[in-house]
């Protein structure tokens, strides 16, 4: 029987690179988001390879978490894997200058928005005592930089809690994983600087992690033996040392 995997953020990113991978290995799929055109064309793609499902929903509004995922045809009932992968970035500013309305964007997506969606997933992998979380945390959660203030101290907070998922879960036999990757080409950017040009200069001068990279060390994880757990992995490019020192002199 195959299994099933729920995705946040399955639209662009890593999200959506996990997506195709998962297809490719027969994982059926609950894919979530925000952006109903982009699911549709998603399902699209992938529906020739596995059973997909979309969510149309935003993972800060609790309610409609709860109600979007407890609300999933019989086929897709049992979630086998959840990737809570929606997180964002929103403004580089200093702790004194920084908007109010960026921090809030940051700790209910990145924070409350992982809290929503695992509260309305958890229940079921307790009662049958099995399942896998991947969160997707980030480099940021292991070491605060310049600027990085409320950002950093969201993906703290997910390294956070997900070791206290693991530990909490332990006895019901679920496996927790935290995934924290450094600089990778998405549209991180853009949201983080609001679609100012100076986002495409983020990635220049070297080569960035991709999110099919990301991707296949999420199924890395999820395809490991019952007895094996990936607890956490930090992934960086080549050209990226630690969250401020990076390379750009290559391709």
């Amino acid at each position: 029987m195959s299994k099933t995997a729920l995705i946040t953020g399955a639209t662009s990113g890593i999200g959506r690179a996990t997506a195709f991978e998962f297809a490719k290995h027969g994982i059926n799929l609950i894919l979530c988001g925000r952006r109903q055109e982009r699911l549709e064309s998603v399902e699209k793609a992938l529906s020739k390879l596995t059973d997909v499902h979309t969510l149309n929903f935003d993972v800060r509004d609790n309610i409609a978490t709860l109600n979007a995922i407890s609300n999933v045809p019989d086929a897709f009932k049992q979630i086998d894997i959840l990737i809570n992968n929606a997180g964002n970035a929103h403004g580089l500013d200093p702790i004194q200058t920084g908007s109010i309305d960026d921090w809030d964007a940051m700790m209910d997506i990145n924070v409350k928005g992982l809290l929503y969606v695992s509260k309305a997933v958890i229940p079921q992998m307790t009662n049958r005592k099995s399942g896998h979380i991947i969160n997707i945390g980030s480099s940021a959660g292991k070491e605060v930089y310049p600027k990085g203030n409320v950002y950093c101290g969201s993906k703290h907070a997910v390294l956070a809690i997900t070791e206290g998922m693991r530990i909490d879960l332990n006895p019901f036999g679920i496996k927790v994983t935290a995934i924290n990757p450094g600089l990778v080409e998405t549209e991180f950017s853009k949201v983080r600087f609001k679609n100012d040009p100076i986002a495409d200069t983020v990635y220049k001068g070297y080569k960035a992690l991709q999110p099919e990279d990301i991707a296949e060390a999420i199924y890395f994880a999820v395809s490991r033996p019952p007895h094996v757990n990936i607890a956490d992995i930090l992934m960086f490019c080549t050209a990226q040392a630690n969250s401020t020192i990076v390379n750009k002199t290559g391709n």
